[in-house]
């Protein structure tokens, strides 16, 4: 790892429109919608990531880890502050978006490739490799829609690994085929990070993240909460997740009583 930033965070925030239906969101197209409601995804982030980091990102649903990962990725852009990535990325989010499905698995990985930037010698160059790593066998051959979703994701994980990427991103991607396939396919990741790629890695999973990633990142409701070695920010996370399990279940309890009460007073009348 060098003190050499690849990935740069500064005060990123981002917001989207939410419409009531899709006609409002057509309209949206031609007139700006009158007090919307808005929903700020990312709020203020800020952090660098230098090459050769294994980093997790963790939290619950709705914590913004899509949105961090969808503007490394290139695929949307911040309302506020400026996001800089430096290098080739490659994406293990959905693993099987942009396949043709008519086309042989073997002809995806040249659309696929065509469509990360490479050039045909490159291609030609690794296509063995992807291909003995997603062991499909003959099936390599045939159309894609004779494929399972399992096979599809195999030949996902095993183009998007190994095309040398600087940064490889990876989203709760490992759960590939079988335990042997998804041992592999951990192994893979190790690999890369031990070739000095930069590795973020998104899972629910502490051991997983805990086992690839040396620090990790917690995001909260679009907040950065904290950012730092991986069994000190796994701590603060469970320790948050357990106390806003409480919190529900006084929640919960306080509704109970209300309602119980409300039906007693409710008795009462009419008995009076």
């Amino acid at each position: 790892m060098s003190d050499n930033p690849i990935i740069t965070f500064d005060h990123v925030s981002k917001d989207y429109i939410l419409y009531k239906s899709d006609k409002a969101r057509f309209k949206a197209l031609f007139f700006k919608p009158r007090n919307p409601k808005i929903h700020s995804a990312l709020k203020d982030v800020s952090f660098t990531i230098n090459r050769g980091e294994s980093v997790g990102i963790i939290g619950d649903n709705g914590a913004g880890k899509s949105t961090l990962l969808k503007m490394i990725t290139g695929v949307t852009f911040p309302s506020g502050g400026t996001v800089t990535v430096h290098g080739k990325v490659a994406a293990l989010l959905e693993l099987t978006a942009g396949f043709s499905l008519e086309m042989t698995g073997r002809e995806n990985i040249y659309l696929k490739g065509y469509i990360l930037g490479l050039e045909d010698d490159y291609i030609k160059s690794i296509e063995e490799n992807i291909v003995d790593f997603a062991q499909l066998g003959d099936y390599i051959d045939q159309p894609v829609r004779t494929y399972s979703s399992g096979m599809k994701m195999r030949l996902g994980f095993a183009i998007n690994v190994n095309i040398e990427p600087d940064i490889l991103v990876v989203d709760e991607a490992l759960a590939v085929g079988d335990n042997a396939f998804k041992k592999k396919c951990k192994a893979k990741i190790k690999e890369i990070i031990n070739q000095g790629v930069t590795v973020l890695f998104v899972s629910h999973s502490a051991p997983s993240v805990q086992e690839i990633c040396d620090r990790s990142i917690y995001l909260r409701n679009g907040q950065l909460i904290h950012d730092g070695p991986t069994g000190e920010t796994l701590n603060i996370y469970e320790t948050q997740k357990a106390k806003d399990a409480e919190e529900k279940k006084k929640r919960q309890e306080a509704k109970k009583a209300a309602r119980k009460a409300a039906l007693a007073k409710e008795k009462t009348k009419k008995a009076q």
